[in-house]
Formats: C-alpha cells, structure tokens, sequence
C-alpha cells in the first residue's frame, strides 16, 4: 500500500485532502528496523509517530501482551502531539520497514498550515475517543 494511501486510513490524518497527506507523506522517513528491537519504551520520551509498511511487533504494557501491530498499523501519536512519555513498549518480531515522522517535523508541518493542524487535532480526537469507547466496552 502506498504511503498516501496508509495515511488516509489513519484517524489522526483523515480529514486530510490528497494534497494535504502529500505534504504529510514528504516528511516522513523510511526506517529499517532489526527484529528483536525496542521501538519504544513504556515510560520513556517519546519523539516519533510511526506507520508499519512490513514486519509485525508485539505491545506491551507493564509488561503483558495488549496487542501486535502489522502493516498499516501505527504508533506513536501522542508522543507527536503533546510530547508524553511512550504509554507501552513496542518490539519488533521480525524485521520491518517504518514510516517515520520525528516531532520537530510533525511541528513544522503543523506550523505551515493552520488548516491541517485544526484537521490533524479533530482526527487525533477522534482517535482518543474511539480507544476510550473500547477501554469502556
């Protein structure tokens, strides 16, 4: 799947026009990772908003399984957006491919363009509500 086409399915990017996840997409950066590492660790800073392209990792936080991510899954968003520390660890099982973007990149773009940032804020909400709808259910 291509990189616009990945973006468009996440929440945070769906208000998003065409031209708009182009602009997203410019700024991301293509990671190859080695399995067996930590891609984030639980309490720890985090810096970068992260897309899987290949590979599969495993989430856990305090220390149990809550999920495995594969392509087009992604991690990372509130790291981007209020700079808070990592909420689990993630590890990769096998080798994988990322799309990254670093906070000071995401910063930038939301800089340039006050529309996207007020569309990236609603899709970041939207997010936040449907993981609080799935933690009540």
């Amino acid at each position: 799947m291509a990189l616009i086409e990945q973006l468009a399915e996440i929440e945070l990017f769906s208000e998003l026009s065409k031209r708009e996840l182009r602009k997203v997409a410019s700024f991301m950066t293509t990671v190859n990772i080695k399995a067996g590492r930590n891609l984030t660790v639980q309490g720890q800073p985090g810096r970068e908003f992260m897309i899987v392209s290949e590979g599969e990792a495993t989430v856990r936080r305090n220390g149990r399984v809550i999920a495995r991510f594969g392509p087009g899954d992604f991690f990372g968003e509130l790291a981007v957006i209020a700079g808070v520390p990592r909420t689990a660890t993630v590890t990769a099982d096998t080798d994988m491919v990322l799309e990254a973007l670093n906070r000071r990149e995401f910063t930038s773009l939301l800089d340039e363009s006050a529309l996207v940032a007020r569309k990236i804020l609603v899709g970041a909400v939207k997010r936040l509500h449907e993981l609080e709808e799935s933690v009540v259910k």
